[in-house]
């Protein structure tokens, strides 16, 4: 519906354009006085003056709709990176919570067995309740520690 009313108004556009531009020739229209843009003295018709001012606006809007394009792409990629990041945290939560639950039921399984034997059932992991973190449980317990 947006699209359909867009088309319809610049098609209006085009033809008031149109029609300024064409209305306005010939030497009944002639520019009067001394008109300059940037030193360069222009002469011809008010409908070229028109012309003119049609083209200048219409650089004007491709200008204006290409920073809106780059300020949307940029509102996106911040959206998707706001979105990555929670989803980040919260796996990240869940690994703490998993190593929290592996870190106790070593702690109990130690506490209830007395001495470490080589019977000990293993975590989820596959390693012995009995053996100390491997891999990155250095940097969980620096982590653990510091909260």
């Amino acid at each position: 519906m947006i699209l359909i009313l867009g088309l319809i108004i610049l098609i209006a556009a085009i033809i008031v354009g149109l029609a300024g531009v064409f209305g306005n020739t010939g030497a009944g229209h002639d520019l009067g006085g001394d008109f300059s843009i940037f030193g360069y003295h222009v002469t011809g018709s008010t409908g070229s003056l028109f012309l003119s001012g049609i083209i200048v606006g219409a650089i004007a809007l491709l200008g204006l709709t290409l920073v809106m394009m780059g300020a949307r792409r940029s509102a996106r990629r911040s959206a998707q990176a706001r979105r990555e990041l929670g989803t980040s945290r919260r796996e990240a939560a869940a690994v703490d919570r998993e190593r929290d639950d592996l870190i106790k039921q070593r702690d109990d399984a130690r506490a209830g067995v007395g001495a470490p034997t080589a019977d000990v059932p293993r975590a989820e992991t596959g390693a012995p309740v009995t053996d100390a973190p491997r891999g990155r449980g250095h940097w969980f317990g620096h982590r653990a520690a510091h909260r």
